[in-house]
């Protein structure tokens, strides 16, 4: 199963000085991905976004005031000029890495911003458009019955539970830190919302076994294909969290998504530590079967 990278270096273009979700999250990635010679790589670009995918998860409303983008969003989430047509390839990414998993690869999207803090109605959190929502709800519009999100991002993808809570064969699993931002995820909501709190500072092998009950529960249901929420920032050196993991951990993740045996799409959501292109390396790793 090849590996495919999917990613646009437009996506660097746009900073605030001091913000953590930075351009150098990208390039560094990059510049490790590149330099490497053990993984072989195909490289990809996000696919094309018809209007209508994206109202499957979002208003006209909200998708009006991505494209205006006058004032921030919130103290978290600037406006950037140019910050629809951004959202825009990490959407496209999503349905790449969809496009590239139903034909046997293992894709990873490499793009910025992130989106699972956005609901339908609101950017928050770096967050403008939902990419992961989107991408589930085009596989289901697309053939697929049962469809399931894995996040293990430190911080609870509210915006992605929000958008498909009750949606008939939508699955939602958020393995994340409480207390922490945005401060949700503390119970399961509904009947397809199912949420993992762990505290801060849990050692590796108690955070481990979460992510194993998480997973466990995931494969009860049989999903056709599981979209992933990769978050690099329960890392014990992320500055935005207090969690324990280190690189081992999330190999492990990548080779436990590709012993699932169905379509896995990996999406780049959180992670803002310099260490961050060892972390994703290590999940491709895994992804790989090294």
């Amino acid at each position: 199963m090849p590996l495919h990278l999917i990613t646009d270096e437009r996506c660097v273009n746009y900073h605030s000085p001091g913000h953590p979700e930075r351009p150098q999250r990208i390039t560094k990635t990059l510049e490790k991905l590149r330099g490497q010679p053990e993984l072989k790589l195909a490289w990809d670009q996000p696919a094309a976004v018809p209007e209508e995918t994206i109202l499957r998860a979002h208003t006209k409303e909200h998708l009006a005031r991505i494209k205006a983008a006058a004032d921030a969003f919130d103290g978290d989430t600037p406006n950037h000029p140019g910050i629809h047509d951004h959202a825009l390839r990490s959407i496209g990414g999503g349905l790449r890495a969809l496009a590239l998993a139903r034909k046997g690869g293992l894709p990873f999207s490499l793009l910025r911003p992130p989106g699972h803090h956005a609901t339908s109605t609101r950017a928050m959190g770096f967050c403008y458009l939902n990419q992961v929502a989107i991408t589930v709800l085009e596989a289901l519009a697309t053939g697929a019955k049962r469809v399931a999100v894995y996040d293990f991002d430190v911080h609870h993808g509210n915006g992605t539970e929000a958008i498909l809570l009750g949606k008939p064969g939508a699955f939602f699993h958020s393995i994340h830190q409480h207390p922490c931002y945005p401060g949700t995820g503390t119970k399961n909501v509904g009947d397809n919302c199912f949420n993992y709190p762990v505290a801060p500072r849990t050692p590796r092998e108690e955070y481990r076994k979460v992510f194993v009950r998480a997973l466990d529960a995931l494969k009860a249901q049989r999903p056709e294909v599981v979209v992933v929420s990769a978050g690099f920032d329960a890392y014990a050196r992320d500055p935005l969290a207090q969690e324990t993991l280190e690189a081992e951990d999330y190999h492990w993740l990548g080779q436990s998504f590709r012993a699932l045996g169905v379509p896995v799409v990996s999406v780049l959501e959180g992670g803002y530590s310099n260490d961050l292109p060892e972390l994703i390396l290590a999940y491709l790793r895994g992804l790989d079967g090294r």
